[in-house]
């Protein structure tokens, strides 16, 4: 199993602190060190719609503007996004042997898939 997030983000922490917690095994990916492949994102997107893997709740969207934010309304264009500003992918993202399993932290859906 793979998380991938951003090493500083509380919600990753929290993640991360719960699934060590409950002794599940992970491999951690950084978006800021090791970036992500544009056919990650497109596989993701296939499973859980690209809308939601962009993080609109966050910093990185917010400092976007207005302007740029509109333009955001195709796949395509979010994936070009979530390339240029991996820090307005949501997170953290479970995956294991190809299968997202988990978008975000909650205690609840974790306790149920994990």
């Amino acid at each position: 199993m793979t998380v991938y997030g951003i090493k500083n983000c509380n919600t990753v922490k929290s993640a991360l602190d719960w699934l060590k917690k409950n002794r599940i095994e992970l491999d951690f990916h950084d978006y800021k060190s090791k970036g992500i492949t544009e056919a990650k994102l497109k596989a993701w997107s296939k499973q859980v719609g690209w809308e939601s893997l962009v993080n609109k709740r966050g910093t990185t969207w917010r400092q976007l503007g207005e302007a740029t934010q509109k333009k955001i309304t195709t796949e395509k264009a979010a994936i070009a996004l979530m390339l240029e500003k991996t820090s307005v992918i949501k997170r953290p993202l479970i995956e294991e042997d190809g299968k997202v399993l988990a978008l975000g932290f909650d205690k609840e859906e974790y306790g149920n898939k994990f």
